[in-house]
């Protein structure tokens, strides 16, 4: 470790109102309840969970953070290695839920080895596994004798699934299944927890029957042996090499030559091979094989608001002690450089991105319920198929349980996903810039957070292409409210009224009418997805080139989704009895934020479409936003405290919750810096490099 610093040095503060000062005067503007709302947020009970989890995590020297932002690829993986270890040996220790086991990972708040074990592996073999083989590889995967992956993504295909080049062929002879790479873009690619940590993974690859292909399925290989951990024979495997971040994942390739696996090894709960007659067994309704994936999707539309909050809480406290420049306005007298945040530019920047920390933070919420109500339905729904009069023949919605939720969740799980986890990568790299120069060292806590989560931009679909999805129901649900067949659901209501008052004219009040607010993007996106049911039945545009249209169509439907959303749960009677007026008021103001800047944002399709007019567009922009920002601005300090982000969590200089900065950044570069204990030899004539180097000599006293 560098040398302490000199005493001289540690007795200088920074200059003007201290950090710490600063932050005092932000939070005594605001009369917002901070623990109310984070109890409102949170639930009391998470809230003391989490505070015990702190302190188990941060009182272990293995989750010690200070060297983080120092270390390279390969020793930032072997510390992820261990604190994986560590927690899973926590867990078993103190028994933990699998609620307390991923509350202590956003803890560490950096994926590990283990990650993917933990989500896609388990969620896998739960959801798609018969209970045979829930015995044979879900009890072990649980114990973590099995360790897994969900290998789907190849080198040459990703979001394209049906595309996929591994095949599992049937061999009767044998009741075998072989799977095969007949092509280097065969290769399995992005495969988390496959590098190194896993000794299974779930192949998604093309089922061969005869000759033909029945598209992709899910098969569990073991890949490396249980006691050496050497990859099994014609199975080649590793770790893909560096990425712009998510380095502590061991994100691998695997390619197979010719590897039989027996017949129990494929997932088949909702579709399979008959082992006696080699026939296919399809599934009564296909799309429920997507389970996995609309859950995954679900929970990073919950996850981006969390995300989004940690970038914001960090730029709202550091804008709100960094000073620049004088106020040109400034009245006579008045000195001292102004906080940062008292500018609208730097307001008009971070506080949207506040609101919208809230607004997907309500909407992830409500896409878990919307999830989970629809597992609770097919379940349901398939216990009466099994216990109904066997004379009776079975009725539509038992044929398909659950598949008219399953298609509405499955669109708006896709347009929200892609909305949600944009809006949170887009808006850290705002939060980053907003915090000038500093936002770019790492001590910031936002760099690397960024970079660990803007994957998600394209995994579990790429967004662009989930757009497509989404566009496709639209359709399908704007022709069946033409032919008068459309189900009773909230897109069809939202269609069948824009028909009725198409020729009438909307005038929707967005100005002084929450319920207006969201009925212009309701109508907005009925207008878009009849414009767009125009140019593709009756103008015949091939779907090329619509997909731009389609693209727009998506996010204003998932934009309507989060504006509903939020409004829905402000106006919830559990909302009102758990919070007081004046912080109601100012999440009210957050949601109107959220929703004008948006229409501000996409003002020509709220024009066109006849949701707003052109006056209406240049208010909301002119007065009635700067308005907003002026009425949340006291608020921020105490709205971004809500959501209870520990200092050991957040890892930030900039974002203390003391708002000590410039102490804190000063300590990290001088005294735990390990580069500041070397010594470079910095002449071009020798051949020395380094005189003296810190590390070297403390291994050498070791």
């Amino acid at each position: 470790m560098p040398p302490p610093n000199p005493d001289w040095v540690k007795a200088l503060k920074p200059s003007g109102p201290q950090g710490s000062e600063l932050l005092a005067q932000e939070r005594a503007k605001s009369d917002v309840d901070v623990d109310q709302l984070a109890v409102f947020l949170f639930t009391r009970e998470v809230l003391e969970r989490n505070a015990k989890l702190l302190e188990i995590l941060s009182s272990h020297p293995v989750f010690d953070k200070s060297q983080n932002y120092f270390r390279g690829r390969q020793e930032r993986f072997k510390a992820a290695l261990a604190r994986a270890k560590t927690l899973r040996q926590l867990s078993v220790k103190h028994r933990w839920s699998q609620d307390e086991y991923e509350a202590a990972n956003d803890l560490i708040s950096e994926p590990t080895p283990y990650g993917l074990h933990a989500s896609m592996f388990l969620k896998t073999l739960e959801e798609q596994g018969t209970p045979e083989q829930h015995k044979l590889f879900l009890e072990p995967a649980r114990q973590y004798k099995f360790i897994g992956c969900y290998a789907q993504t190849e080198l040459g295909h990703g979001s394209n699934v049906r595309g996929l080049e591994t095949t599992a062929t049937w061999d009767a002879s044998d009741k075998t299944f072989t799977l095969h790479s007949p092509h280097l873009t065969a290769s399995k690619w992005w495969i988390g927890s496959l590098g190194k940590a896993a000794n299974h993974a779930v192949v998604v690859a093309q089922l061969i029957l005869d000759g033909k292909s029945y598209g992709p399925h899910p098969f569990v290989v073991q890949v490396r042996d249980l006691e050496t951990h050497e990859p099994l024979p014609n199975i080649h495997v590793g770790d893909i090499g560096p990425k712009f971040g998510y380095n502590t994942m061991d994100n691998g390739f695997l390619l197979f030559n010719h590897v039989k696996i027996p017949h129990i090894n494929m997932l088949s709960r909702f579709s399979g091979v008959d082992a006696q007659t080699s026939a296919y067994v399809r599934p009564s309704n296909p799309a429920l094989i997507y389970g996995t994936l609309t859950f995954v999707r679900s929970s990073i539309v919950l996850q981006s608001g969390s995300v989004l909050a940690r970038g914001v809480t960090i730029a709202t406290r550091y804008c709100a002690v960094r000073r620049q420049f004088l106020d040109r306005d400034a009245g006579e007298g008045e000195v001292g450089e102004n906080q940062v945040l008292n500018y609208t530019m730097v307001q008009h920047r971070i506080l949207p991105l506040l609101s919208a920390s809230y607004a997907l933070f309500f909407t992830g919420r409500a896409m878990i319920r919307l999830y989970q109500a629809n597992q609770d339905r097919m379940a349901q729904l398939q216990e009466a198929r099994r216990g109904r009069d066997a004379s009776r023949g079975p009725g539509p919605e038992e044929l398909s349980p659950g598949s008219d939720l399953l298609a509405d969740l499955h669109a708006i799980s896709c347009s929200l996903k892609a909305f949600a986890s944009t809006t949170a990568a887009e808006g850290l790299e705002v939060c980053r810039r907003a915090c000038g120069g500093h936002g770019y060292s790492a001590f910031s806590g936002i760099g690397s957070w960024y970079a660990d989560y803007l994957p998600t931009v394209t995994w579990e679909g790429d967004n662009y292409m989930l757009t497509q999805q989404v566009a496709r129901y639209l359709l399908k649900s704007a022709r069946a409210v033409l032919a008068g067949k459309a189900a009773d659901n909230g897109i069809s209501r939202v269609l069948g009224e824009f028909r009725r008052r198409r020729d009438v004219g909307a005038a929707f009040d967005v100005l002084d009418s929450d319920q207006d607010l969201v009925d212009a993007f309701a109508w907005r996106v009925a207008f878009l997805t009849f414009e767009a049911l125009k140019h593709r039945d009756e103008d015949k545009q091939s779907w090329n080139s619509l997909l731009i249209d389609f693209w727009r169509l998506s996010t204003a439907y998932a934009q309507y989704q989060v504006v509903k959303n939020f409004y829905e749960a402000l106006q919830d009677e559990t909302t009102k009895a758990a919070l007081d007026s004046s912080t109601l008021s100012v999440l009210g103001s957050l949601f109107q934020l959220f929703a004008l800047h948006h229409l501000n944002g996409h003002a020509s399709e709220f024009f066109t479409s006849g949701a707003t007019t052109v006056r209406q567009i240049q208010l909301a922009r002119t007065k009635r936003t700067l308005a907003l920002l002026e009425q949340i601005r006291p608020h921020a300090v105490r709205l971004v405290d809500a959501w209870k982000f520990p200092d050991w969590q957040l890892d930030s200089s900039l974002g203390r919750y003391d708002g000590n900065v410039y102490e804190d950044m000063f300590h990290r570069a001088s005294e735990v810096n390990p580069l500041n204990d070397v010594v470079i030899d910095p002449y071009p004539e020798s051949a020395v490099l380094f005189r003296k180097d810190g590390e070297a000599d403390l291994k050498s006293k070791l």
